[in-house]
């Protein structure tokens, strides 16, 4: 039966987990919790009534509290630079020093390119590739400072590179910028703090079933076998949050082949 260790791996550890009103920010938040890390949980949806989508902050703060876990919530648009500064201020001195970012919000549209909005493009460029950037901005002097900690980035299959034959109408163009783009980005400030013994991974979930991609349509006939169970993506997340950042830092890895490579099975989330 799942349960909190609050002398896990992650005791002492402060965690922020961006997008954890629900769905598979709301798991990795449960998941850390479950080894001992005091979660700052954040998202535009506090309370119901927030958003159509079902989830919220307080659901995801109720749910870890109720097993015994350590967390709270602080309600942040991440499209505003104001709300990123605000959310890493009051983690901070709620907790203290932020040891692991977990970059995990997204907005999305699919629209295909001749006919999308700058507007919208200009709004998930925001969420998508500048707030993880900013947010790593915000926590790195502090990690810097102390020798450590841990950022890992969600991307998605979107971000590789379509292959002929062509069979598929346009729309996720823009979805697969972003996630080429965090990807890069991920790689890149990895090689920049290698030095200062902060690991710096991706994570790619592929088709999960949560209310995000329920709302977009994405689970269908052609697609229902591809489906990954939540916990997949939690405990990959996990575990390159909490590794040795000298042997794990710079890959892009997707949940199930990761978790084979390190003989893991999911762990079952409170």
């Amino acid at each position: 039966m799942a349960k909190v260790d609050p002398n896990g791996s992650l005791r002492g550890k402060v965690a922020l987990v961006t997008g954890a009103s629900r769905g598979i920010g709301e798991a990795i938040a449960a998941r850390l919790a479950m080894e001992g890390a005091k979660v700052v949980c954040s998202a535009r949806t506090a309370e119901t009534g927030d958003s159509k989508l079902p989830g919220t902050l307080h659901a995801t703060v109720d749910r870890i509290r109720a097993a015994g876990g350590d967390a709270t919530f602080i309600k942040a648009d991440l499209s505003s630079a104001d709300d990123r500064e605000r959310l890493v201020a009051e983690a901070v001195a709620t907790y203290g020093p932020v040891d692991i970012l977990i970059n995990n919000a997204a907005v999305t549209f699919f629209i295909p390119v001749e006919t999308f909005p700058k507007k919208r493009f200009d709004l998930m460029m925001e969420v998508q590739v500048w707030a993880p950037f900013h947010l790593s901005q915000l926590v790195l002097p502090s990690m810097r400072e102390r020798r450590s900690g841990w950022i890992v980035n969600i991307s998605s299959p979107a971000g590789i590179h379509p292959k002929q034959p062509y069979n598929r109408r346009g729309g996720g163009t823009v979805y697969g910028m972003c996630k080429a783009a965090l990807e890069r980005f991920t790689t890149g400030l990895a090689s920049e703090v290698f030095d200062d013994n902060i690991a710096v991974n991706v994570v790619s979930p592929g088709l999960v079933d949560t209310p995000g991609v329920a709302v977009h349509g994405l689970i269908n006939e052609q697609t229902k076998d591809r489906v990954q169970p939540i916990e997949f993506i939690a405990e990959a997340v996990y575990r390159l949050a909490s590794g040795d950042p000298k042997t794990m830092t710079g890959r892009v890895d997707y949940a199930e082949p990761l978790l084979k490579e390190l003989g893991i099975a999911p762990s079952e989330l409170v």
